[in-house]
C-alpha cells in the first residue's frame, strides 16, 4: 500500500509530536517531514514532497498564511489544511485564498484530522463543521446585503418593470399590465439597462432572479 505523505507545521514541538504518533500510527499514512517556522517549511516540503501538510496558522516569521500560498503557488500538488486554534471566520476565508484545502481546529478529535488527510490527499476540501456552519451563516448573511444593495438605486416603478422583464413579458405586455405607454416602458428598460450596467433583456432577467426579485416583491 502507498502510504499519504504527510508533513506537519507547527511551532510547537509537542503538538507535532501528537500528530506524527497519531498518523504514523495509521496503516495507510506516514509524517515525512517537520518544521517549526514558515521559512522551515518551505525548504522541507521542496525536500520531502509531501501530499498533505497540516499548517499551523499562526507560526514564526511569515506565518502560516503566507507559506500556504508559496507552498500552493509553487508545488501545486501538494495540499494545505490549516490545523489551528483559531476559529474565525476571517482566517478561514483568508486560508481558502491562499490555497489551502482544509481547515480543522485543534480540538477536533483525531478521526476528523486523519479524516481530513484522507480527504486532501483525494483532492477533496474539509472543513471543521463549528467553523463550517459560521461561515455559511455569514455567507448567507452577505448573499441578503447583496440582494438589499442590488436594488438599492431602483424606483418602486423601475422595480416594477424589472419584475415584469423577469417574467419575460414584452414592453407591450409590460404596458399593458402596469397601464402606461409602449414607449414608457422601453424608457424604463433602458433605464433598468444603464443603471444596472447590463446590456440586454436576458441579463436583466438573470439579474432579477439572483438577487430574488420576486420574493422581495412579495414581501412588499
Amino acid at each position: 500500500m502507498t502510504k499519504i505523505r504527510v508533513a506537519l507545521v507547527d511551532d510547537h514541538a509537542l503538538v507535532r509530536l501528537g500528530l506524527k504518533t497519531l498518523i504514523n500510527d495509521q496503516a495507510d499514512m506516514e509524517v515525512v517531514g517537520e518544521a517549526g517556522t514558515a521559512a522551515e517549511a518551505l525548504q522541507m516540503i521542496q525536500q520531502v514532497q509531501p501530499q498533505v501538510v497540516l499548517m499551523d496558522i499562526r507560526l514564526p516569521g511569515q506565518g502560516g498564511l503566507e507559506a500556504t500560498r508559496q507552498i500552493t503557488e509553487h508545488s501545486p500538488n501538494v495540499k494545505v489544511v490549516m490545523l489551528t486554534s483559531f476559529a474565525d471566520e476571517e482566517l478561514v476565508m483568508s486560508a481558502i485564498r491562499a490555497g489551502a484545502v482544509g481547515y480543522l481546529l485543534k480540538e477536533v478529535g483525531n478521526e476528523e484530522v486523519l479524516r481530513g488527510i484522507r480527504a486532501a490527499a483525494q483532492g477533496e476540501s474539509v472543513m471543521d463543521p463549528a467553523t463550517t456552519t459560521r461561515l455559511f451563516a455569514r455567507v448567507r448573511a452577505s448573499d441578503r446585503r447583496a440582494d438589499q444593495d442590488a436594488f438599492r438605486d431602483l424606483t418602486d416603478r423601475e422595480m416594477a418593470i424589472l419584475y415584469e422583464v423577469q417574467e419575460g413579458k414584452t414592453n407591450m405586455e409590460i404596458a399593458e399590465s402596469l397601464h402606461i405607454s409602449e414607449k414608457t416602458a422601453r424608457n424604463y428598460v433602458s433605464t433598468l439597462l444603464e443603471k444596472l450596467q447590463l446590456t440586454n433583456r436576458i441579463e436583466l432577467a438573470t439579474y432579477a432572479i439572483k438577487h430574488h426579485l420576486s420574493e422581495r416583491m412579495k414581501k412588499e
